[in-house]
């Protein structure tokens, strides 16, 4: 069958799609880089807007890398993490006085920028550890045989994501660190855009909360009338500060779950395949009362497919269901949420979707 001639600006576009997909990690390492130097911070330090001869000052680099820092932040602004604005005219001098900027982005890498960042979490997911499963995690899905329980990380490494959590100190600072900085940025607009899913609750467990029981804080703090726990295993619940305001309690959520009048699962669904996902959902639907006695499961995950229309977002979706296969773990559906939902024997749902890429389910017995 001959070929349909393409027209020469269907050319150019697929040349322009096939490279412009080749060259996306690099559009990570240049995000790497600024997180590891603080470029955000140094911008913040000159007030929010500073040239090229003062990031390089603040982040004590030599002054022979202005242009390499000038072709780095070239990257950076194109992508969206800052913005520039160049001078009217040149100076007198020729020297480049542009001014490079922070944007909502970038303000989330801060430091100490007043508000929650997620530094902790994107050096996670750029991290060297999480870098060298990428090839693995797509090879998987078409030159592994099937084999259960096996992920791109135990191909990898030797052992699971949850063992080396276990076992190495750094890793799982790294991970639980992660984890507090993506809750201390959601919880604020979870509360803020869907605080009605706590009305009628006096009682709720936090599943995997971790050992700093940062959204069932956040709860208690908008709901003071509401009694919080986090369930978390026993060595994250023995790191657990003293003086937390809400109650932890050692155990295995796949083996029972304290009752409660809802639980609450934030980002723990996606890191498990269906069979562990169901039964962990019969241990919640154990733990809370019926659906007319108020009793349901809130869960915090994405939702494939839902949400805004954005296809950057659709994208992102999409690339972290990628990223879970490398924990055994999956993005899921509507409809494949349904069928787990069902075979744990709960009876309905709701999706709320108002957390960009995420989505609020709640979950009736």
């Amino acid at each position: 069958m001959a070929r349909t001639e393409d027209s020469t600006n269907d050319l150019l576009q697929a040349h322009f799609q096939l490279l412009h997909e080749s060259l996306g990690y690099i559009k990570s390492t240049a995000l790497a880089v600024a997180l590891d130097v603080g470029i955000a911070d140094a911008i913040h330090h000159y007030g929010g807007s500073a040239t090229i001869s003062q990031i390089l000052a603040k982040i004590d680099v030599s002054p022979s890398k202005q242009r390499g820092l000038r072709r780095l932040m070239r990257m950076l602004t194109v992508s969206g993490i800052f913005t520039v604005q160049y001078p009217a005219s040149p100076s007198s001098d020729g020297c480049d006085e542009a001014l490079y900027k922070l944007t909502p982005a970038s303000r989330l890498l801060l430091s100490d920028g007043g508000s929650p960042t997620l530094t902790p979490l994107l050096t996670m997911l750029l991290s060297p550890l999480l870098a060298s499963l990428l090839a693995t995690v797509v090879s998987t899905l078409v030159r592994q045989e099937e084999q259960p329980d096996l992920s791109a990380f135990g191909i990898a490494h030797g052992e699971t994501v949850w063992n080396v959590v276990d076992q190495e100190a750094t890793f799982n600072i790294s991970l639980h660190d992660a984890m507090a900085a993506d809750t201390r940025f959601l919880m604020p607009i979870f509360l803020k855009e869907c605080g009605h899913v706590f009305q009628g609750i006096e009682t709720l467990v936090d599943v995997g909360g971790g050992p700093y029981g940062t959204a069932a804080t956040a709860i208690a703090a908008a709901f003071p009338h509401l009694k919080c726990s986090v369930l978390d295993l026993p060595h994250v619940v023995a790191q657990a500060p003293s003086d937390s305001k809400v109650q932890f309690v050692a155990g295995d959520m796949f083996d029972s779950i304290p009752p409660a009048k809802a639980i609450f699962l934030k980002w723990i669904l996606h890191d498990w395949g269906d069979d562990e996902c169901i039964k962990l959902l019969k241990r919640c639907k154990e733990a809370i009362p019926p659906t007319d006695a108020g009793g349901k499961v809130i869960i915090i995950d994405m939702v494939l497919g839902s949400g805004p229309s954005n296809e950057k977002q659709k994208e992102t979706q999409v690339l972290f269901d990628l990223l879970m296969i490398a924990f055994n773990g999956v993005e899921r559906d509507e409809q494949e949420w349904k069928k787990i939902f069902f075979e744990a024997g709960f009876t309905d749902y709701k999706i709320i979707t108002l957390l960009g890429i995420r989505s609020v389910i709640e979950l009736y017995p």
